[in-house]
């Protein structure tokens, strides 16, 4: 039996079954919202030359295939999968390619049948580790490039502590658990591969890699928070001022923020139907200021709907209001809540993973720069709404 004829024959049906299975797949996550050409990718090709490499009549073409099976590796690297999703779409690849081929399969001998399984198993084999080889060396330059800006972002972080040294023992303890995260975990790769060099659980130490990444990129991010109240405290920051559409900016952020909204079924409403069409302003700085709000919005709502409103006031003031049905936040807690660092606990999550205690801080430094106003009305277990209100004309002085 040609098995190389077989498997091109099946092609197209191996695909479309197996795009199937793995959008179905729980296991797979990362495939939820990318769409069918970007799951499908590689494989058609991936596919044509397992076929090459199974023909007895050529020479086998295991270059094609190794070539293939890497860019699938790197893809899947950038496309933010986990090492587990990868091992898991090759178990249903192969277990959808033995499903299409098996009635052609079983009109031959058994010992046909048994060579094919052989043959195919041995393919895919190969496959899977020339993916893992690239998808890891794609996570080790990510890595370090990772490494590249954290140290550089310390450099620049340890100039501006001289200057603001009231934040530094406040900046130590939140850096701690992420830092000692990235140690533990690099350190452990590093023992298991000097005791096990060629040896080991490939999908485990993807894990071990993943962990360490997360972790710095949590790192990263609160030092450019760190970084931008620094800024602004240290009179560093300059205003760019342009006229600014405000509902397209409005919209363009959320539409930016609407998977993070889609994982907990939340709506988000933008009403900027009695906005100016323009205003004097800085287009870098508001969008951080809207970011941060829906961002935190989005964050501290479990159930409902979060409403963006921009207004046109009579006293020659626009404003932009960001209203969510959220957990609300404690009257005590109000009169601290712009301050740096200052995270508000709560009874079931007493301090979120994910917040750094800086995005309000900032956010109220930023409206400051535009010379305007941040107002809160919140109430515990109803929702919050901060609006932010701005002159319709700036000081060009300060852009200077």
């Amino acid at each position: 039996m040609d098995f190389s004829r077989l498997l091109l024959s099946k092609i197209d049906t191996i695909i479309e079954t197996w795009v199937a299975a793995v959008r179905q797949d729980r296991q797979i996550e990362t495939v939820t919202h990318l769409p069918f050409n970007s799951v499908r990718n590689s494989l058609p090709r991936l596919l044509q030359s397992m076929a090459t490499t199974l023909s007895s009549a050529q020479d086998n073409d295991i270059q094609t295939l190794v070539e293939t099976s890497l860019t699938h590796g790197l893809l899947r690297a950038e496309q933010g999968f986990k090492a587990a999703e990868i091992a898991r779409e090759y178990r249903i690849l192969r277990q959808v390619i033995f499903s299409v081929l098996e009635p052609t399969l079983l009109q031959n001998s058994v010992k046909d049948v048994v060579r094919a399984m052989r043959l195919i198993d041995t393919v895919i084999d190969e496959a899977i580790a020339w993916c893992f080889k690239s998808y890891t060396e794609q996570r080790w330059r990510e890595l370090n490039q990772l490494q590249h800006q954290l140290m550089l972002n310390n450099q620049e972080l340890k100039r501006l502590v001289r200057e603001n040294q009231d934040n530094l023992s406040h900046l130590a303890h939140e850096l701690k658990s992420p830092l000692t995260s990235i140690i533990g975990y690099s350190d452990l790769f590093l023992r298991q591969q000097k005791l096990h060099p060629r040896e080991g659980n490939t999908v485990a130490k993807m894990e071990h890699i993943e962990h360490v990444l997360h972790s710095g990129r949590q790192l990263l991010r609160l030092i450019n928070d760190a970084l931008e109240i620094s800024r602004c405290e240290a009179g560093q920051m300059q205003l760019q001022l342009m006229p600014v559409d405000v509902c397209a900016l409005v919209r363009s952020v959320v539409e930016m923020l609407e998977p993070l909204a889609y994982e907990k079924e939340l709506q988000i409403d933008v009403d900027c139907d009695q906005a100016l069409a323009q205003v004097l302003t800085d287009s870098l700085r508001l969008q951080q200021i809207v970011t941060n709000l829906i961002s935190n919005a989005i964050r501290y709502t479990e159930t409902g709907s979060i409403q963006v409103r921009c207004r046109l006031q009579a006293d020659k003031h626009w404003t932009i209001a960001i209203s969510d049905t959220g957990v609300g936040i404690e009257p005590e807690d109000q009169a601290h809540i712009f301050e740096p660092y200052y995270r508000v606990g709560f009874k079931n999550q007493p301090n979120l993973p994910d917040s750094t205690g800086l995005g309000l801080a900032i956010v109220a430094r930023l409206v400051q720069l535009l010379q305007g106003e941040i107002e809160l009305v919140s109430q515990v277990g109803v929702g919050s709404t901060f609006t932010v209100i701005f002159p319709f004309t700036l000081n060009h002085a300060l852009g200077e």
